[in-house]
């Protein structure tokens, strides 16, 4: 059987040495999710651009993020092209108006309504129907990417938004970098709500209203900033 090796922090690694957990079995299982969820994702964006099919073969999409690929679809529509472009996908994230990406925006001190998502095309492969370019497919198979590397069993806008921002090639990830937000600075800023999230969860019980779910953002994200400027003033 091929071997396939892991590597771990050494807290961590010596935690399962000490627990004696079964890794080998572990891994598998996890890998096997990961394989599935890539691959499901993968086949449904080399097929017409259809929401509500996608959000069926691939169940782990959340509603919101559902409507946000529904909106993209239409923007193409309505524009005459042959594909959903990633500027489409970062217009259906601002155009739906209530997900967690645009809270995530604002904690980072980017306004939503600064941005505009631009409107270059992106060929793909012809087809007679409406499909996703190579760079937003690709966007798409990070988002499911990201919500597996933050332990997450859905994939919501806030992955995407992670993806868009680390897709290389896309009109979309050139626009969020030039305004900051870069991919590991997403990824950071998106575990931090979560963990927020679920604090506030814990503590409340309802679902947190926009600004306190903005200062927990802020509170969980501030150690983080402190921590890499300090190495990075080190490096320097």
């Amino acid at each position: 059987m091929p071997k396939i090796n892991v590597y771990l922090p050494d807290d961590l690694a010596e935690a399962v040495r000490a627990t004696g957990v079964p890794v080998s079995a572990i891994c598998q299982r996890a890998l096997d999710q990961a394989v599935r969820r890539i691959t499901t994702i993968r086949q449904a964006v080399l097929t017409d651009v259809d929401a509500a099919a996608l959000a069926e073969q691939f169940p782990s999409l959340t509603g919101r993020l559902v409507t946000v690929l529904t909106l993209a679809a239409e923007r193409a529509q309505a524009a005459g092209a042959a594909t959903v472009s990633t500027g489409d996908l970062l217009h259906g994230l601002l155009a739906e108006g209530g997900n967690l990406a645009l809270q995530l925006l604002t904690a980072m001190d980017v306004s939503p309504g600064s941005i505009t998502a631009p409107s270059v095309p992106e060929p793909g492969e012809q087809a007679d129907g409406l499909r996703f370019s190579p760079k937003a497919a690709a966007a798409l198979e990070l988002a499911a990417g990201e919500a597996l590397g933050l332990g997450n069993n859905y994939v919501g806008c806030e992955h995407l938004l992670i993806a868009l921002a680390a897709e290389p090639d896309g009109a979309a990830g050139d626009l969020l970098r030039s305004r900051g937000l870069d991919p590991r600075a997403t990824r950071r800023a998106v575990a931090a709500a979560l963990t927020g999230y679920a604090h506030l969860r814990v503590n409340t019980g309802p679902v947190p209203a926009t600004a306190d779910l903005l200062a927990a953002v802020r509170k969980e994200l501030a150690p983080l900033v402190e921590r890499i400027e300090r190495l990075e003033s080190r490096v320097s």
